[in-house]
């Protein structure tokens, strides 16, 4: 049977896209693929995409490590195939048993200067390697929530896919043979070990952008706790009340619409500040950032036109592009394009925060949970449900008094709920 060589490109990922960073290889040299099966997961500037495997075959070689930067055109795995393939013919096995392995032809460099790959893997077959101790279980978004919903710690699991990654029938020999459980507890004794994690992927994008934030914008934060008591009842009316289809109602929903209102009222904290070009650019529409905390990371979809959009819609559309942020599905168009983002706490609780501003916004709105409080009112005691913000400013655009009239503003809403809709 004739057999040759496919040389796979890295794609063109998405417009104005010229190099992505390799964060997890899927296979290893010697594993079968079949076509569309998953190969490579690559971060761009914008987001992680997952790439498919362009035909049937054998890895022949892999180009990179993770956080290993590739440009787009160029060379980042080989297959062998049956047929011609579009390189040059494999050669038989009997002959490469007497040859020694030729190194691969050197990475094309069509879009992105002198990126740096990492040598060619030698196209030998290899046993597939087992999980480090402390490195990340590889498993897709699937089998994760499978996970998550289970109970069971994924690094707990032996995977026996490519390169040890858990599948779903991994999860079912676990449960079957159930989680190891220690008889006398665990032994006392004095650790001296260091792990080495690499800060690659999303980890990195969020290291360099939190860095540009925090070090030229000029933060100043402000905090206010809000009598939520009203917009309680609310929420559990509506909720006890809602059509079929219509999502639950958390409080997010009614502070999404509580803040267009007062974005209207306070123009200045619905913009995005250019440095480069010293211009501030207000902006009409009202797309909310709802900060996303994922198993691979931070993520930042986007609810587009808050202000054309009622209660119930901005609860279905916050749900659908955060779930699409967790379980990778999000689109570039998903995770760009806030004018203001909301980081909500929520179960964490707390009595303060001080979040970073998502640049080139100028605000920010940390969401705490809600509880019930002792509260003076006219001289008297009573539990009211209190709400703690924590907001944070671009002190270059936004004066404290903007940014305080913002937060007074929004309480102002949130305490008188029937005012968010009028």
């Amino acid at each position: 049977m004739n057999m040759g060589l496919f040389a796979f490109k890295l794609p063109d990922i998405g417009e104005g896209v010229v190099e992505g960073e390799v964060v997890e290889w899927m296979v290893s040299v010697g594993d079968s693929v079949k076509e569309d099966d998953p190969i490579l997961s690559v971060m761009t500037d914008k987001a992680t995409v997952e790439i498919p495997s362009p035909v049937d075959g054998v890895v022949k070689s892999l180009v990179g490590e993770p956080g290993t930067i590739l440009a787009v055109g160029q060379v980042c795995i080989e297959f062998t195939t049956e047929g011609d393939g579009n390189n040059q013919s494999a050669e038989p096995e009997e002959e490469k048993v007497e040859k020694v392995a030729e190194p691969a032809p050197e990475p094309v460099k069509e879009k992105a200067p002198e990126p740096a790959p990492a040598p060619v893997v030698a196209a030998a077959p290899v046993a597939k390697p087992t999980r480090v101790a402390g490195a990340r279980a590889l498993a897709s978004p699937a089998v994760r929530q499978r996970a998550r919903e289970a109970g069971i710690d994924l690094a707990s699991v032996d995977g026996s896919g490519p390169a040890g990654r858990i599948t779903q029938l991994d999860l079912d020999n676990w449960k079957q043979a159930g989680s190891p459980v220690a008889a006398a507890g665990p032994s006392r004794v004095a650790k001296s070990g260091v792990t080495e994690v690499p800060v690659i992927g999303l980890r990195r994008k969020i290291s360099e952008s939190m860095t540009e934030s925090y070090t030229t914008i000029p933060h100043f934060s402000y905090f206010e706790q809000v009598d939520v008591t009203e917009l309680e009842k609310l929420r559990q009316h509506l909720n006890s009340n809602r059509d079929e289809g219509q999502p639950k109602l958390s409080y997010l929903p009614f502070i999404m619409q509580a803040l267009v209102k007062a974005l209207g009222d306070n123009p200045v904290c619905n913009a995005h500040f250019d440095d480069d070009a010293g211009k501030v650019y207000r902006h009409e529409a009202v797309h909310l950032g709802i900060a996303t905390q994922t198993d691979r990371g931070l993520y930042v979809p986007v609810v587009k036109h808050v202000e054309a959009q009622d209660v119930w819609q901005s609860a279905s559309e916050m749900i659908r592009v955060s779930s699409a942020a967790r379980d990778g599905t999000a689109g570039l168009d998903e995770l760009s394009g806030s004018t203001f983002t909301i980081t909500s706490l929520g179960r964490m609780g707390g009595l303060g925060a001080t979040p970073i501003i998502n640049k080139p916004e100028v605000g920010i709105l940390g969401v705490h949970n809600a509880s019930e409080q002792p509260v003076v009112i006219d001289g008297r005691i009573e539990v009211r449900r209190i709400m703690r913000l924590s907001s944070s400013w671009d002190h270059r655009v936004v004066d404290g008094w903007d940014g305080a009239m913002l937060v007074q503003s929004l309480k102002s809403y949130l305490e008188n709920p029937a005012t968010i809709f009028m």
